[in-house]
């Protein structure tokens, strides 16, 4: 079976899904094409869901100008995505006069990048913003925030998918035939459906360089080399009993060719507090590795516990790791630019290869950046009935004061019903991840949009619950149950008949 598009995205990460939206907007067929059982599964999932200020990135760089336009477009983005945010400001410290050297570089480059309200603070003023805090200067960068990050991805593809770009979940492209004369389209074969179009958008993440490779593409239009070297982050998810803590971002001063910012605090918008990333690049030819060390999570408690000297070893509730797409090998270190291009040897092929951080805080301007590209090659033509504005609450009814949940319990009656008791988290709220736009059928999924299992005692109380909402609501039999990926099945059989309970 083959489908027809005007243009095709290679990739449901967050750049993936905030190009899927910007493209809603025209009278355009567009297909967004992921491997795994939803959006987000990768990269855009497992990170620290900073908004960077743009003070890191040298002046010139692609990195540097999206960062600074991505951040300045998330406050109107969330509010229409019903996606939480908050500006809480961050402080990249100097503990000694040789960090200063690096305060001076980031100070220079965040000038002129035009990032706002930056400016160099001393000890005392550092306790205003967290009491506590040591070392002997900082740079305050108050537009630095967080952000849930699959949140925001999730929220961006199920509002592209309302407005009309059709999602081919759990469907990985194995090879693409690109055109041999002016006027035909890419054939794009994959493990479902084949697809043509005119355009392809290789939004691949890890594996761009991959996507690349099969048209033939191994440079950029600069001869830079494409190849991909994957590198783990190592995170700590600590208890919200540690809620308000850390009242702001703290980072180091990084070196120049260290491969990620260093390890520090990171509040979520949820709660809890994520300690990392480490960094180290993956020597395997895999680019995704999630595993966990003894060695880093060692290092990360013991680092959690200096800055927090009150954290017990009850407080860490979960760790996980992160793959980030970095251009520069282990022999270089530091990062390369983001590559957003069309390949000048394959036409109407547009190219986005190494975007590490900030993409997550770029992915609007990104989408802004492609659709000039395309502006170029065709005729984008607005839809009138275009709805960039998403429905429902932001954040969870928890969230709400007393009395819109009373009004809205009495509206849906299953708000009323608690399934997720550390996340505070109801039925309706699990029925409408489970009813999501994408057709997402993982409970990773479920997990992703409700936030169910995400508390102290990591879905022991719920996914029982959870599970029997499935079964007995919506008809799921054991073979449906997938924790992430279509092999990874959660039952194998029965032990006894489900009547008997």
């Amino acid at each position: 079976m083959t489908q027809n598009f005007d243009i095709a995205i290679i990739g449901g990460g967050v750049v993936g899904s905030a190009i899927a939206r910007e493209l809603s907007k025209y009278k355009l067929s567009v297909a967004l094409i992921e491997k795994y059982p939803d959006v987000g599964f990768d990269t855009s999932c497992r990170n620290s869901g900073v908004v960077h200020s743009g003070i890191h990135y040298k002046h010139g760089t692609k990195r540097a100008r999206l960062a600074v336009a991505g951040n300045a477009m998330m406050d109107k983005l969330c509010s229409d995505l019903k996606v939480k945010i908050k500006r809480i400001g961050k402080l990249t410290i100097a503990q000694n006069i040789e960090d200063m050297k690096g305060i001076n570089r980031l100070m220079k480059d965040g000038v002129a990048n035009g990032v706002p309200g930056i400016r160099v603070i001393d000890h005392e003023e550092m306790q205003k913003h967290q009491a506590g805090v040591s070392g002997i200067a900082a740079i305050w960068s108050p537009s630095t925030g967080i952000i849930s990050p699959y949140g925001l991805t999730i929220a961006l593809a199920e509002n592209a998918c309302e407005n009309g770009i059709q999602f081919f979940l759990d469907t990985e492209v194995i090879s693409i035939d690109k055109p041999k004369q002016n006027g035909e389209n890419f054939v794009i074969h994959t493990t479902g459906v084949i697809f043509t179009a005119k355009f392809v958008i290789n939004a691949a993440g890890l594996f761009a360089d991959k996507i690349s490779e099969m048209v033939g593409v191994r440079e950029s239009n600069t001869g830079e080399p494409l190849k991909i070297y994957p590198c783990r982050g190592e995170y700590y998810v600590l208890d919200k009993r540690l809620e308000g803590t850390v009242q702001t971002l703290l980072y180091p001063v990084p070196g120049a060719k260290d491969a990620g910012l260093g390890i520090h605090l990171t509040p979520t918008v949820d709660g809890n507090i994520l300690i990392g990333p480490s960094a180290r690049y993956l020597c395997d030819e895999s680019p995704v590795d999630y595993r966990v060390t003894d060695e880093i999570l060692q290092s990360l408690r013991t680092e959690g516990q200096k800055l927090l000297p009150e954290l017990k070893m009850s407080d860490f509730i979960r760790n996980f790791a992160g793959n980030r797409a970095k251009r520069t090998p282990p022999s270089v270190g530091g990062n390369g630019d983001f590559i957003i291009e069309e390949a000048e040897d394959v036409p109407n092929f547009i190219n986005l290869v190494g975007l590490e951080s900030p993409a997550l805080t770029s992915s609007p301007a990104i989408a802004l950046d492609v659709k000039e590209i395309l502006a170029n090659k065709l005729e984008l033509v607005e839809k009138e009935n275009w709805n960039g504005e998403r429905a429902g609450i932001t954040g969870h009814f928890c969230d709400l004061p007393l009395e819109e949940q009373q009004r809205l319990v009495k509206i849906y009656p299953d708000y009323g019903e608690i399934i997720c008791r550390c996340e505070k988290i109801t039925k309706k709220e699990i029925k409408d991840a489970i009813e999501n736009k994408l057709g997402a059928t993982t409970l990773e999924s479920i997990k992703y949009r409700a936030r169910s299992g995400m508390g102290r005692c990591q879905g022991g109380f719920c996914m029982p619950k959870i599970v029997r909402i499935l079964r007995d609501e919506y008809g799921w039999t054991e073979d449906d149950f997938k924790l992430r990926e279509k092999s990874s099945y959660m039952f194998n059989g029965k032990a006894r008949n489900y009547d008997e309970r």
